[in-house]
């Protein structure tokens, strides 16, 4: 019963600091390196790699007279991008240094340049991420900017075509990445009259130390 007691009093204190104005109370959640490399170690033993068609806004850069080709060897299966653990020993990653956050990502794919059929290609692409709090969706989004794009495998044909390419899919297939839909973090309270208090997310901001990720997420309680 004492414990119950001090509990009621504790949510009802806190109740009334967040009615009368104050601050709201933050909770810091750290992530560190080993954290992503275990989540994408994870992702792809318990799913296919992720694959998806390769961008074709650059495709206006092709004659016309040797569009129809392009499209066709597309349509055949060619022009796809599949995003890798780890290719020729380089691996997916994230990073966390110098107040940023940055991914590594390894590839390979495919693709039709005119009149030469379908080729295959690899590469890395050196990617960031801004975090993005949506307050009307309690989520946390990720937003994956890539920054260069390193092709090899192309036989020196269309590789800057390529690389552009691989630019504009992982721009637009990866974002946004939800990070952490903040509901599920509220803890519900009781109180005596059965009136129901639950945490809001009012505000995120981040913080990024050598080898760590700091989320910091303002929260006020609310009658539910």
């Amino acid at each position: 019963m004492k414990v119950r007691a001090l509990l009621f009093i504790l949510v009802t204190a806190i109740s009334a600091a967040s009615a009368s104005g104050q601050r709201p109370t933050e909770i810091t959640i750290s992530l560190n390196e080993q954290f992503f490399d275990s989540l994408i170690d994870a992702i792809y033993l318990n799913s296919p790699a992720p694959e998806f068609q390769l961008s074709k806004t650059e495709q206006s850069e092709v004659p016309s007279v040797l569009a129809t080709s392009f499209a066709s060897k597309t349509d055949r299966g060619c022009s796809t991008i599949t995003l890798l653990r780890e290719n020729k020993n380089v691996r997916t990653a994230v990073r966390l240094h110098d107040g940023r956050i940055n991914a590594l990502v390894a590839f390979t794919g495919n693709y039709s340049p005119p009149l030469v059929g379908c080729l295959d290609f690899s590469g890395t692409a050196d990617t960031s991420v801004e975090l993005v709090f949506d307050k009307a969706s309690q989520k946390l989004f990720g937003r994956v900017k890539v920054n260069n794009v390193n092709i090899d495998g192309t036989g020196g044909i269309g590789g800057p075509l390529v690389a552009r390419m691989v630019q504009s899919s992982i721009d637009k297939k990866l974002n946004p990445i939800e990070i952490i839909n903040l509901e599920k973090l509220s803890f519900p309270f009781t109180l005596q009259n059965q009136a129901k208090l639950r945490m809001h997310a009012v505000g995120v901001r981040s913080e990024v130390i050598p080898g760590a990720l700091n989320i910091v997420i303002s929260y006020e309680f609310v009658k539910d």
